[in-house]
């Protein structure tokens, strides 16, 4: 979950560095360093804290070089102090080395290393890779090998024997003084894109770190190493045979990631949300469509042999993208009748259900780069290898970073067009994944047969109304939720109810609360309040329900009574017009009336808002919470 970046050209490398890791702060923010070559040195500068810290130490620096790597860190092995900080270097301080990831073996790697003499500085899994480089190098000088990587580089071929005895996932940056014209950087389960400027070029784990200099990236496999210099770039295959890569062109640019003038990234990404449903709707459904044509109104690209004969569905991601997932089983099992089953992908990937005929596995992670998400993934493609039939393997990612890893291991994608997000705790992104399973359901349901034309059609007359009533609960309730956190600044716990397709989104009000504003928070279904939660509730703890009009709606505001009971402060979160509503709740949030299958969309608005709201009267970091990370890419 760490960001690591690094840049070999012509101009001073350390600004680039910094500005680099600005962008990728978003993946660790408990210490910082960069590495360059000055003078036949390495010189590292490192910091605990956040970039700032960092920023600090490098004012005022004089330093010209135009090699170095950089890294910001989310801790996992060692506390978070400036001695566990990267870049990492072997004894001599010759080599240095950032990393994302986790070395497994370690432990028995840095006992055979402290058995020839290298000297350990830190608690880190990371600093077992410098030293182990190093006795590579020596090896190689003393019996120089006959192979393409070593005619390229020595330093190369170091590297890549190094990386051919570390067990685990990870993506690494090198450096050394005895060789300060290149920088090597290689891959295994974590991301890790290279990028192609004019004599310069740059890696790092994200493209938002690089967007700013260069659009022609090429994000390496698994099991690759890159060898960079100024006159270009060589990718080899761990075993060390050279790869031919294409470079490709993104289609960002650098505004994409500024705040334009919002206070945090959370409230710009939080105003996005209309735009991205909009996009979602503009990419996915078929203009002008019409029965008439005997095409499915929805334009996935995804073939009838994909879809048939599934006769269920399973589901594995984790977080936010698990609350997703729970929406899209509600829709997926009442809209195209199929039995969905969602598994948080850590627990799927060590307790795998039986292999059942004709399923389908959908994969859903914000980044595409989710370790556990992947795995679960991967294993289940492993074991699926060698079927064919009812138990072939199946696969779809549903992902905002269509290039990422999870694009290249599933059959099909659907790509979330939200575009970037920097804030840690997910918004936009949740709603294009929720966008995503409305589209994956209806389109199969026109396939199935399973609902009617007439109810399709209504359907999507309601989905193209979303980015307007989406823009008006931004439009109207903002200034009123911003004022409403006020009264919670101090508050130790929240509960949050909803039923049916809404009981999610009170997953996920709960989770955003507690993300950022560091408050205590659970969301249950309404119904189960009686069956022992409501043993929490006194005048200190709010309840937040969700009401909508449906099957289900006098239901919650009955469950909201009982807790209104036991003296909680209710706040609903209602159509505005709804008269009994606004006789049960001492506090209304309205939302636009939308029929309840779609309402997720719209209700989830005041959940983002009133989290932000709390979490920035309470002066906390909303952009970067204390211990999170943007993209989990370690188990």
């Amino acid at each position: 979950m760490c960001g690591i970046v690094g840049y070999i050209g012509t101009k001073a490398a350390s600004g680039i560095l910094l500005e680099g890791l600005r962008k990728l702060e978003y993946r660790g923010y408990d210490s910082a360093g960069i590495a360059t070559i000055l003078d036949d040195q390495i010189h590292c500068v490192r910091a605990k804290g956040k970039l700032n810290n960092l920023q600090e130490k490098l004012d005022g620096e004089d330093n010209p070089a135009p090699l170095g790597i950089g890294h910001t860190r989310w801790a996992t092995h060692g506390k978070p102090e400036e001695y566990n900080a990267h870049p990492h270097r072997d004894t001599e301080g010759r080599i240095a080395v950032v990393q994302n990831g986790i070395i497994e073996n370690y432990r028995e790697l840095r006992e055979q290393l402290k058995a020839k003499g290298c000297e350990f500085r830190s608690q880190t899994d990371t600093e077992t890779i410098p030293h182990l480089i190093s006795q590579k190098l020596i090896a190689i000088k003393a019996n120089p090998p006959n192979n393409k990587t070593a005619e390229a580089s020595l330093l190369l071929e170091a590297v890549r024997q190094a990386v051919n005895e570390l067990q685990g996932a990870f993506a690494i940056a090198v450096i050394s003084a005895d060789f300060p014209d290149e920088l090597i950087v290689a891959r295994q389960q974590a991301p890790l894109v290279i990028g192609f400027g004019q004599g310069e070029y740059y890696c790092a784990s994200d493209t938002p770190a690089i967007v700013a200099y260069t659009r022609a990236v090429l994000p390496l496999e698994n099991g690759e190493i890159a060898r960079m210099t100024r006159m270009g770039v060589e990718v080899y295959n761990f075993e060390g045979i050279r790869q031919r890569k294409t470079p490709r062109t993104l289609n960002w640019n650098p505004v994409m990631v500024e705040k334009q003038g919002f206070r945090h990234y959370m409230l710009k990404e939080i105003y996005e949300q209309p735009g991205v449903v909009r996009t979602c709707l503009e990419t996915y459904l078929v203009p002008d469509w019409t029965p008439e044509l005997g095409i499915s109104p929805i334009r996935l690209g995804i073939p009838d042999e994909f879809y048939a004969d599934i006769n269920q569905i399973q589901i594995v991601s984790c977080g936010t993208s698990w609350h997703a997932s729970l929406v899209g089983k509600y829709l997926l099992e009442q809209l195209a009748q199929l039995p969905t089953a969602v598994q948080y992908a850590s627990e799927f990937r060590y307790s795998p259900p039986p292999m059942i005929p004709n399923n389908l596995l959908i994969g859903v992670t914000q980044s595409g780069e989710t370790a556990d998400t992947l795995a679960a993934l991967e294993m289940d493609k492993k074991r699926r290898k060698d079927e064919t039939g009812p138990l072939r393997s199946r696969l779809l990612g549903i992902t905002n970073r269509a290039e990422s890893t999870l694009g290249e291991l599933v059959d099909r994608v659907i790509d979330t067009q939200a575009g970037i997000e920097i804030g840690v705790a997910a918004t936009k992104t949740f709603v294009a994944q929720l966008m995503a399973f409305y589209f994956l359901s209806l389109d199969l349901s026109y396939r199935r047969k399973t609902m009617t034309i007439e109810a399709i059609e209504k359907m999507i007359d309601g989905l193209r109304q979303l980015p307007a009533q989406v823009e008006s609960v931004l439009e109207s309730q903002e200034r009123y939720i911003e004022e409403l956190a006020h009264d919670f600044v101090d508050t130790q716990d929240f509960i949050f109810l909803g039923r049916g397709i809404n009981f999610p989104i009170a997953l996920e009000g709960a989770l955003k609360l507690k993300e950022i504003s560091y408050i205590h928070a659970e969301g249950y279904p309404a119904g189960e309040m009686k069956h022992g939660p409501i043993a929490l509730l006194d005048s200190k703890v709010p309840v937040v329900t969700i009401a909508m009009p449906g099957p289900v709606f006098e239901k919650v505001l009955s469950n909201a009574q009982e807790a209104r009971a036991r003296d909680a402060r209710l706040i609903g979160i209602t159509p505005m017009d709804e008269v009994e509503a606004a006789e049960t709740f001492d506090t209304l949030i309205p939302v636009p009336h939308v029929d309840e299958i779609l309402s997720p969309i719209v209700t989830v608005i005041p959940m983002q808002l009133l989290s932000y709201h709390i979490a920035a009267r309470r002066g906390l970091d909303v952009d970067q919470p204390r211990n999170l990370a943007k993209s989990v890419t370690v188990e």
